[in-house]
């Protein structure tokens, strides 16, 4: 087609995706039978004048034309009698009992399934009458699946339906919750960027990444709003959530359309997208309606969003790969042959998906990508934290994460002369060990050094040294606002509860007992396998690198998603982690010189409120008594994450590691709080002189 053709096409196209907004602003607005039979009827007449103009591009002709135009004709006739039949009947109804206007919205099933249904039948005949009419080609002899992906991934149904989104929701933004107006945007932006639209590597990698873009801005925007809000209508939740189970398989439809050429999966999704969407603007009344919910009351939804939401994230990831390395991403990835017995097949598959999944979790671009959403949840945690120290350390794990995790891992390569990261400590060994390559004489030291340094820092300043700050993945992906908000869960959860206080449980030693020795014993195979002595091989890789994708590749986003089961902080709290077992025997209540201290045991004995406790992401529960009597707290599970700091109402509590040791060896005296204690507020059990002094701090 050339340009003046493809020209007026296009204006046609804009021209029906306002006339449809437009009729979806009036459906939404219906009140009464008669008014919804009418905008049915506008509807049906538009698919009857698509079907009729379908027939002559099918095989263009005067006699098709004509053909066309009778069919068409018909249809419309035939589409008046329903009309006028529900006009009649509730004209003779409002004449016998003489009802007002209703001021409750029409909306049974049945308008509403019809609506939607019609708008999708609209879209798809105008998208195969533009793409025949544009010279498109359209498999009609080559099955149904072919035909169909063909003319929905379009550039005539994907455009004009991203546009019918967008205008539509513009029209009802009076009426439409703000919340539900930006996702409704999102919507309708991600829509329109639809890759498969056009058959140009251009748009393809302009869609991929503006497309990943908008997707992330719509996940933070999610997780930072349920963060915000404990409770919002149950309506919203049920709308997110299939929102989010979506947009994973929409990724997952695009990765196999870019990885194999496999389209109908994004085909059958975006569909879906469309009927989720215009619902909503169908019943927007709803959404501010009914009771309040609490999704800290549901961890089945809870672990649903965390669980799209990343299924999305790997997808996305693997997607990003895909497009900067040209498709040789997918190469690197080890691949076991799909052959033999059933139960060979079987193995060989889950070991590809293992190595799959492990593959993408360390690939720098799921790294970025989830750096960005996550530490945009610890940029809203900052702005709402008062304590500088506290703040200082969650811009610092930010630039741990940045650096470390993301940056030196997958670019270090590109550097022109840089020494091989695996014989650096802790760049190359971030984990302790696995991360850097088998086991061999010339990194021994490397991963000696790392040990050294993390125990080092952890004796100095405590595990909040390494769980929360150094840890890569931990320190972002627990501190953010949303988990935050799921400290609950340590209570609530079966097994969370299990873990709670400072006491050390037997399931706990069996997990730490079991990670130390699984450690210990690939790391005596890799080295055996370095200097000759074994040739032992686990899923095709060397013991110390399987274990680590096995640990922090897959097993900690399995754990992650888990938290509304498990309670956060779980890789410290199930003892899991054998990383974190190095900070754990180096602060524990005989080693290290960090712990929790109050400036006045008496403001703790007559504080009823246990914020500390509360606010712990670990479940410290035990840490009030402690400061009752002790008038300090110690534990080898404490991560100094500080958040018992920061909810204390009366400022009493203060972090003590080697700053405070050497200012108390030197004579200086114990730092003042950040605030006044008590900030304005008053415990009228306590001495008033105990209110407002500060203690010195015991040495």
């Amino acid at each position: 087609m050339d340009l003046t053709g493809t020209v007026v096409l296009s204006l046609l196209a804009v021209g029906m995706a306002y006339t449809t907004a437009v009729l979806i602003r009036w459906a939404a607005s219906a009140r009464t039978a008669s008014y919804a039979g009418a905008i049915l009827f506008l509807f049906a007449m538009m698919a009857a004048m698509f079907a009729g103009a379908l027939i002559y591009y099918l095989s263009p002709s005067p006699v098709s034309l004509a053909e066309g135009f009778w069919f068409a004709a018909i249809l419309m006739s035939a589409f008046v009698f329903p009309l006028i039949y529900v006009l009649t009947r509730e004209v003779r109804l409002r004449a016998a009992h003489g009802a007002p206007l209703p001021d409750a919205p029409f909306r049974p099933s049945g308008y509403v399934l019809g609506t939607i249904g019609l708008v999708l039948v609209n879209e798809f005949l105008m998208g195969w009458v533009f793409s025949l009419a544009a010279g498109l080609t359209i498999p009609l002899t080559h099955g149904a699946v072919p035909f169909l992906e063909s003319v929905i991934v379009s550039p005539w149904f994907i455009f004009t339906m991203g546009g019918e989104m967008l205008l539509s929701a513009h029209f009802l933004r009076s009426r439409i919750r703000p919340e539900i107006r930006i996702v409704l945007l999102f919507q309708g932006l991600l829509m329109i960027l639809s890759p498969p639209a056009l058959a140009s590597g251009a748009w393809i990698a302009l869609t991929v990444y503006g497309g990943s873009v908008v997707m992330i801005a719509l996940v933070i925007y999610l997780l930072e709003f349920v963060a915000r809000h404990p409770e919002f209508p149950r309506e919203f939740a049920t709308y997110t959530l299939l929102l989010a189970s979506i947009y994973a398989f929409m990724m997952v439809g695009l990765y196999l359309w870019v990885a194999y050429g496999w389209l109908p999966l994004f085909a059958l999704v975006l569909i879906f997208e469309m009927v989720l969407f215009f619902d909503a603007l169908l019943g927007l009344d709803r959404f501010g309606v009914g009771p309040r919910w609490a999704w800290a009351d549901s961890p089945r939804w809870t672990f649903g969003l965390l669980g799209t939401v990343f299924v999305t994230e790997v997808f996305m990831g693997a997607l990003l790969d895909l497009q900067v390395t040209g498709g040789a991403w997918l190469t690197t990835v080890p691949a076991l042959p799909l052959v033999g017995s059933p139960g060979a097949v079987i193995s060989s598959l889950l070991a590809n998906g293992f190595w799959w999944l492990a593959a993408v979790t360390a690939s720098a671009w799921f790294l970025v990508m989830m750096g960005i959403e996550m530490g945009a949840l610890v940029y809203f945690k900052i702005q709402e934290t008062r304590h500088r120290e506290l703040r200082l350390r969650l811009w610092i794990l930010v630039g741990v994460f940045a650096s470390t995790t993301v940056l030196i891992p997958g670019f270090w390569a590109t550097v022109p002369g840089a020494p091989a990261l695996a014989t650096l400590p802790f760049l190359g060994w971030t984990m302790g060990i696995g991360s850097g390559g088998a086991l061999a004489a010339s990194v021994i030291l490397a991963v000696l050094a790392t040990y050294l340094l993390v125990a080092g820092l952890c004796f100095l300043f405590g595990r909040r040294a390494l769980c929360s700050v150094l840890c890569g993945m931990a320190p972002l992906m627990y501190q953010g606002t949303l988990m935050d908000g799921m400290k609950s869960f340590n209570r609530s959860s079966a097994v969370g509860h299990k873990y709670l206080g400072s006491r050390f449980s037997a399931a706990f030693s069996i997990t730490g007992t079991v990670a130390l020795a699984a450690v210990l014993s690939v790391t005596v195979l890799s080295y055996l396998n370095s200097i000759g002595r074994l040739h032992l091989m686990i899923a095709g890789a060397d013991p110390t690198v399987f274990l680590y994708n096995l640990n922090f590749g897959v097993l900690w986003y399995i754990l992650f998603v888990t938290v509304p089961f498990l309670g956060t902080y779980n890789c410290v709290t199930l003892g899991w982690c054998h990383w974190g077992m190095v900070g754990q025997a180096v602060s524990n209540r005989r080693v290290g010189l960090f712990r929790l201290k109050v400036r006045d045991r008496e403001v703790c004995r007559a504080c009823t409120t246990l914020d500390c406790a509360r606010a712990c992401p670990i479940g410290l529960v035990d840490m009030p008594g402690h400061f009752r009597t002790r008038g300090e707290f110690r534990s080898s599970k404490c991560c100094g994450v500080g958040d018992c700091i920061e909810s204390c109402p009366y400022d009493n509590i203060y972090i003590h590691d080697v700053r405070h040791w050497i200012r108390a060896r030197l004579g200086l005296p114990a730092p003042r709080p950040s605030t006044p204690i008590g900030r304005g507020k008053e415990l009228p059990m306590v001495r008033p002189q105990s209110s407002t002094r500060t203690a010195p701090v015991p040495k």
